[in-house]
């Protein structure tokens, strides 16, 4: 078994490993602190790919991140796909391991969206099972990532703020903090985004995200859109700072997902981020 850093030494910036830069990490192997991955680019049971993360890991500590799990469908787990997740872990061990409060998938139909879910105690306590026979078949902790949105349902009944930070003692999950994701939706749905760090208990926060959004123009106003695929906003900079005054200095993630340009452009986005941390550390 691989050893990993110390849990301090991820208190640092990584970035998303995607496919256009993966023969070029292994390859140039740039100063970075960790890299995230997304499980399901890894699902096969051989190939370039496979092989090139493998040496990869020998390197650098692993996140792997899920995004198609579907934890808060009403229909029952699929037991193929949390086979081939374990796989996954097996093989890697990555650091971190995570998936999304949304859902994707009803009645064995499957979409391309991370969807929204209702936030009531009906599918709060139906999502807490799922992390938990997740949690169970992994035989390790998951964190859970708090989603954009773009509507609500009027049959909600409690604050999404609420609903997210209340998984950690129900469940024993950990969170990740996406902060471009509580922007947007409290921007889309006119809500503080500070809410979030007024509910969170900063011991179940082990990671934050960082990413870029669009801004759609709307019949009926403005939209921002999570498509990760842009620098961070200066917003979401400063509600960086405020997060990391509530929760403290966790692993740091640059995501761009659409568009990826040149590793460069990602390498200076952590380095940024560093920097930020730095300042926060100094006077902390």
């Amino acid at each position: 078994m691989l050893n990993y850093p110390n849990y301090s030494i991820l208190n640092q910036p990584g970035i998303g490993l995607r496919g256009p830069h993966l023969f070029q990490v292994l390859n140039e192997k740039p100063n970075i602190n960790w890299l995230e991955v997304h499980a399901e680019n890894f699902f096969s049971e051989g190939g370039e790919h496979i092989e090139a993360l493998q040496k990869i890991r020998e390197n650098y500590p692993l996140s792997v991140h899920g995004v198609g799990l579907s934890l808060g469908t009403t229909d029952e787990l699929n037991k193929e796909h949390l086979k081939k997740l374990k796989q996954v872990v097996t093989r890697f061990e990555p650091a971190l391991l995570s998936e999304h409060l949304s859902w994707g998938a009803v009645h064995n139909q499957y979409f391309n969206d991370l969807l929204p879910l209702p936030y009531t105690e009906e599918s709060l306590q139906n999502f807490c099972d799922k992390v938990k026979q997740t949690q169970d078949f992994l035989n390790r902790q998951i964190l859970i990532e708090n989603p954009s949105s773009y509507l609500r349902y009027r049959e909600s009944t409690i604050p999404e703020w609420e609903f997210y930070s209340s998984l950690p003692e129900k469940t024993g999950c950990g969170l990740l903090l996406d902060v471009n994701n509580f922007f947007v939706s409290g921007f889309n749905h006119e809500f503080d985004p500070l809410e979030y760090l007024r509910a969170v208990n900063p011991k179940d926060v082990k990671e934050i995200h960082l990413a870029g959004f669009a801004t759609k123009e709307l019949e009926q106003g403005t939209l921002l859109i999570d498509d990760h695929g842009s620098l961070v906003d200066d917003r979401v900079w400063e509600l960086f700072v405020l997060t990391m005054q509530k929760v403290g200095s966790k692993p740091v993630l640059i995501e761009w997902d659409t568009g990826v340009p040149d590793l460069s452009v990602l390498l200076n986005e952590a380095n940024k981020a560093g920097e930020y941390m730095l300042q926060y550390e100094q006077v902390a």
